[in-house]
């Protein structure tokens, strides 16, 4: 998804503050905001569950949460055989379309369901997190984003499996699936039914709170802040005019929402290959422009990656900043993408599983790995010409960057040493991956809402009127406290969803032993279009 609100770079906070005319009034005469009164209310209560999800290991700076991704994407990388490289040959040709019956259950193909995953994954954690991670970790932490990103394939490849696998298939058509309905059913399956609703009620609860806070009020706050840059900073129009960016974002969507996982999927799949090639395609004409330094940048990468090339730390900095990047950017093991993988068309569950392991390989190995690529081969990070190593900032706590930039402004200076209309791309990109995210976060908080409440129109045009409301409140005010809990619920999903995924991984490998055998033999049809070959 995204990273932590408490990672928010200065230049965009300055503008995020976006208040109704009365909360600036009494902040200007002394008395406290909006914003503040909510944040008196909010800190006490939710301050010992934020700072317990996102407390650190002993004598590091590693959250703990990390690991317990980061080690659960490990064990099903050896459990499964190391299926995420074995299987991309056949993921891709799934996403092309082939295998799929044309008479299996489900609303979404398989690259509109990839689509719909992927569009709640890029974003503002692949242009700033980037460049915290290597303002503060060296070019070696892209090494340990890019090996992260590679084994978090493992867990999204097993939660999406169990995802299709155990999801209600409705009367009329509508499916409905994800972590609170393989932990509710598949727990029950083995004999632990009491965990297992235990589990899905928690997974649900701390899903549908993600989805208000990080899945949407961030992401409108950020989008609004990102306008009000370049159209003219403190003297634009938007500046203190949050509600209007909120209005015309919750108005749009409210109209893709409307219509369910299918219109979300028709926007997605067209909006997320947009999204990527845009992005790639500046990274590349930096790249090419800064050729004869690639090697060199690759160097960096790897060597740092060991060593530290001087960054404090070393080691064991860099390996920190690029796990924590990459576990915060692609949510593996969070468990809310199987939300989306669960609406494929398919007859096999393990096929969706095959496909999500594109998605962190999109999310960290491709585009985080070009920010990464362009940061390091701009010249925007400071180093001794005498010794190569880079300069470090003890007052800043990271590596010395040209005017003390760091996270989206350093990612946007390096991009705009070679291409000076780069800000207004960036203010497209991030627009896009917001209104993305949201989209897709609308579908997850959803299925959540109605698993706890109850599957029933006036239930689910109450959830979607209350997201879009909350579209407006994030692009209106700043609610610090309320994003760092919604933040906070994000990795507790995972604390659920790993629990589930650890008992019933056995039988996503019956499901893959099974499905490989009978692909091999040829019983499975491989259909191109609507006929098999």
């Amino acid at each position: 998804m995204r990273f932590r609100a408490a990672f928010l770079l200065p230049a965009l906070m300055t503008t995020a503050h976006a208040l109704p005319a009365w909360a600036q009034e009494a902040e200007e005469g002394g008395g406290a905001s909006i914003d503040q009164w909510i944040d008196s209310i909010v800190a006490p209560v939710t301050s010992p569950f934020v700072n317990f999800i996102f407390a650190s290991l002993p004598g590091t700076n590693l959250p703990w949460i990390v690991l317990w991704l980061i080690t659960a994407a490990v064990i099903f990388t050896f459990y499964f055989g190391f299926v995420q490289f074995r299987m991309v040959p056949h993921a891709i040709q799934l996403v092309r379309g082939h295998y799929t019956s044309p008479d299996a259950a489900g609303e979404v193909t398989h690259f509109q369901a990839l689509a719909t995953a992927v569009s709640g994954t890029v974003g503002l954690g692949n242009i700033a997190g980037v460049g915290v991670a290597i303002a503060v970790g060296g070019p070696g932490a892209t090494f340990w984003m890019i090996l992260s990103g590679l084994f978090g394939m493992a867990s999204k490849f097993t939660e999406c499996t169990l995802g299709v696998k155990y999801r209600e298939e409705h009367p009329d058509g509508r499916v409905s699936g994800g972590p609170m309905h393989y932990l509710k059913k598949g727990m029950a399956e083995i004999g632990k039914p009491g965990l297992g609703k235990g589990l899905a009620i928690g997974f649900a609860i701390c899903c549908v709170l993600a989805s208000w806070g990080g899945g949407n009020m961030f992401q409108a706050n950020q989008a609004h802040a990102q306008l009000v840059v370049i159209t003219g900073g403190e003297e634009s129009f938007l500046n203190g005019r949050g509600w209007i960016t909120g209005v015309i974002m919750a108005a749009i969507v409210f109209l893709v929402i409307i219509g369910g996982i299918k219109s979300i999927a028709r926007v997605t799949e067209k909006l997320v290959p947009f999204m990527g090639i845009l992005y790639l395609l500046a990274a590349l004409i930096v790249i090419i422009a800064n050729i004869d330094h690639v090697g060199a940048a690759f160097a960096e990468i790897f060597e740092g990656a060991f060593t530290g090339l001087g960054v404090a730390g070393g080691l064991i900095g860099a390996l920190i900043q690029g796990l924590r990047r990459a576990t915060f950017s692609n949510e593996a093991g969070i468990g809310s993408a199987a939300i989306a993988h669960s609406a494929v068309q398919t007859k096999h569950p393990v096929t969706e599983g095959f496909v999500s392991m594109l998605e962190p390989f999109i999310d960290t190995v491709v585009i985080c790995t070009a920010t990464a690529l362009v940061i390091t081969i701009s010249g925007v990070l400071q180093q001794d010409p005498t010794t190569g190593l880079y300069v470090w900032d003890e007052a800043a706590g990271r590596i010395a960057t040209e005017g003390g930039l760091t996270g989206v402004e350093l990612t946007s200076a390096a991009f705009g040493s070679r291409i000076s209309w780069f800000p207004y791309v960036l203010a497209v990109a991030v627009v896009l991956f917001a209104f993305s995210t949201m989209i897709s976060w609308s579908y997850y908080g959803l299925k959540a809402w109605l698993f706890l409440f109850g599957d029933n129109p006036s239930s689910e045009l109450f959830f979607k009127l209350l997201f879009c409301f909350f579209v407006i409140v994030g692009a209106a005010i700043s609610l610090g406290s309320v994003l760092d809990f919604s933040d906070a619920s994000l990795f507790a999903m995972a604390i659920f969803n790993i629990i589930g995924c650890y008992f019933l991984m056995p039988i996503v490998k019956r499901e893959m032993t099974s499905y490989v055998s009978k692909l091999r033999s040829g019983a499975i049809p491989k259909y191109v279009g609507e006929q098999p070959a």
